[in-house]
């Protein structure tokens, strides 16, 4: 049986702008989905293993999301590059109180904070993601919970945060960051889970992990929290 991190998914009151902000910057497709849904995904060649998939929603983003995108850069030169690309079609300068760090924080069109990160080694191979962080009070437990459920391995732990790989150690790693703040009562961003399981068998499992269903939602379902109260869903497995 499998199970695997397929997607990560954004609200936006205008899917098309923000898939196509995003497709244009990473150098990624657009294909339209059900409900007016659009799913952005990786082109041949390049090492990550999921999509972003951009889903309708009326709700307007009130609070910094708990999950964000760190981009890669292999130089200086490129870093200001991929800044320079991303305030040119649509992005902005966000201030979340980081103070003066060597990467860049922007967000996209509808607000959606994002890194855009000094060269780092250990992203040399990840491809123009580097990392999908999500923030955690506690980040070795959230780690555990998320390696037991995708099957990515721990591959980096400090205080403040753990770094998962993908198996075969390809593509963007899965980072849980401390942050202490509480999430918020409504996800606008959050992961997409695939399973050839069964949806009976695979809610069992995610339950025996730690997590626990949430209530119905219009956009996904079923869906799940991880011991943090941060949703996510589960979808059928098709196949690449």
């Amino acid at each position: 049986m499998v199970t695997r991190l397929s997607g990560v998914v954004a609200e936006a009151r205008d899917p098309s702008l923000v898939a196509r902000f995003w497709a244009e910057l990473l150098g990624w497709r657009r294909m339209p989905g059900e409900s007016g849904a659009v799913r952005v995904s990786p082109t041949e060649g390049d090492a990550s293993v999921w999509d972003l998939v951009v889903v309708p929603s009326p709700r307007e983003k009130q609070a910094k999301n708990r999950i964000h995108v760190d981009l890669a850069s292999a130089s200086a030169g490129e870093q200001r590059s991929l800044v320079d690309r991303a305030l040119r079609i649509g992005a902005t300068r966000a201030d979340i109180g980081q103070g003066d760090l060597p990467w860049e924080v922007l967000a996209d069109p509808e607000g959606n904070e994002f890194c855009v990160l000094e060269p780092r080694p250990e992203y040399a191979d990840t491809g123009p993601v580097a990392a999908v962080v999500l923030d955690a009070r506690d980040p070795h437990r959230l780690g555990r919970f998320w390696a037991a459920v995708t099957g990515w391995e721990i591959v980096r732990q400090e205080t403040e945060f753990v770094s998962l790989g993908a198996p075969g150690g390809r593509g963007p790693w899965l980072e849980m960051l401390r942050n202490e703040q509480a999430p918020p009562p409504l996800n606008r961003w959050w992961f997409e889970l695939a399973t050839d399981n069964g949806a009976d068998r695979e809610a069992r499992r995610l339950r025996e992990l730690g997590a626990e269903p949430a209530g119905a939602d219009d956009s996904v379902s079923p869906r799940f929290t991880d011991p943090e109260g941060n949703a996510f869903s589960v979808v059928a497995l098709v196949p690449r």
